[in-house]
């Protein structure tokens, strides 16, 4: 049995001055493949991640490791704690207005001097000195910064130091009413087949404050670089070196359905959909988790669209969740109890063309302009 080790790590102090932690849980493998960070909850109301790390941390104990695993559950103590009333916020932090998900760094700046300086080394020697070099700036930024960090900088940048550690990075997130998809790399579209999630957005390789974003695109960019310089410097497995040179870095935003609610049972179905991709990489010794053949879409990141209701009222969602719509079938309809009798009560809502419903708002009672839905508004299979 694996020897599962815990450390509570202290990422910020309140008012009253009780201090903010997070609980970190390790797992050392034998040092052949490739090292793993996976966090959850760093949205308040998105707790089932929490759920699949506890089925993860079950099977993980039985499983020959080849990488060491890290799990960070209630990754961000602010948003978890942040209610009004029934309803778990903490979403945005309360004090700047900024998402949780966006305060994560990355400096291009340090690409090129890198590379031109690295250029005749080993991947192997590249990679430890560029993990380094990334690992030495963020400290510096969350120790010693003269003005200062914000809560949200101050607890994204302790999440990222043990993100950098790893090769394989997953943050496990769920939208408000919503099934499961997948955050995945363009680089990286033949992982996304390992995974059972049905539908997958494949994102452009570049960076917007997330940290599936400032994790994989350092690695990226460098790519990228040395390819400018004549250089090749594999990053992902591919049909030509299964991964024998490549330094492995890919990194995931994994949405598990909905939130504010938890499933032990469905949590350990996504355990092993996220065992089987980490078989697939190396990370663990165990063929006995495959993916589940199912039907995959796919869609670019351009074409993930939101839809914003044309009028105020109560939104009756009609449409199933990840399965084609055709066109003329109406997605939802808004009831106007305010016309009854004198207009029109009853008002659809559909397209011209098919789409993929994704999520869906979470109450019923809308305002004009509020985000109805999400879907695939161009879509293939994979």
């Amino acid at each position: 049995m694996n020897l599962i080790s815990k450390e509570v790590m202290h990422v910020g102090e309140m008012a009253s001055g009780a201090t903010l932690t997070v609980p970190v849980y390790r797992i050392k493998g034998n040092g052949q493949g490739p090292n793993v960070y996976i966090q959850a909850n760093m949205h308040g109301a998105e707790v089932q991640g929490n759920a699949v790390i506890f089925q993860l941390l079950e099977q993980l104990k039985h499983i020959e490791l080849n990488g060491s695993i890290t799990l960070v559950p209630y990754a961000n103590p602010v948003g978890c704690n942040h209610k009004n009333g029934e309803y778990t916020l903490g979403r945005f932090d309360p004090i700047t207005g900024e998402n949780w998900n966006r305060m994560y760094h990355f400096d291009e700046s340090i690409i090129e001097p890198f590379a031109k300086a690295h250029l005749n080394q080993s991947n192997a020697e590249i990679a430890q000195a560029f993990q380094a070099l990334m690992v030495k700036q963020l400290s510096q930024k969350l120790n010693h910064n003269v003005y200062g960090i914000t809560t949200g900088q101050r607890i994204a940048y302790q999440l990222q130091l043990l993100a950098l550690e790893a090769d394989l990075v997953l943050d496990l997130h769920t939208g408000p009413i919503s099934s499961k998809h997948l955050y995945c790399p363009d680089y990286a579209r033949p992982s996304a087949e390992y995974f059972d999630i049905p539908h997958v957005l494949f994102i452009p390789n570049g960076f917007d404050g997330a940290l599936d974003e400032a994790t994989f695109c350092p690695w990226w960019y460098l790519q990228l670089k040395f390819a400018e310089l004549g250089r090749d410097f594999p990053i992902t497995k591919t049909d030509e070196n299964q991964g024998e040179n490549a330094v492995i870095k890919e990194s995931f935003t994994v949405e598990l359905g909905s939130q504010e609610q938890i499933d032990l049972d469905v949590a350990h179905e996504d355990a092993l959909g996220i065992l089987s991709y980490l078989q697939y990489q190396g990370a663990i010794n165990s063929q006995q988790y495959q993916p589940k053949t199912m039907t995959r879409y796919s869609c670019l990141l351009k074409d993930y669209k939101a839809l914003y209701s044309p009028m105020g009222g109560m939104v009756d969602y009609l449409a199933e969740f990840g399965q084609p719509l055709p066109a003329g079938e109406p997605l939802a309809r808004i009831l106007r109890m305010d016309n009854y009798g004198d207009g029109d009560p009853l008002h659809y809502i559909n397209f011209d063309h098919s789409v993929i419903p994704i999520l869906h708002f979470a109450s019923a009672s809308v305002n004009q302009g509020t985000e109805l839905y999400k879907v695939f508004s161009k879509y293939t299979i994979l």
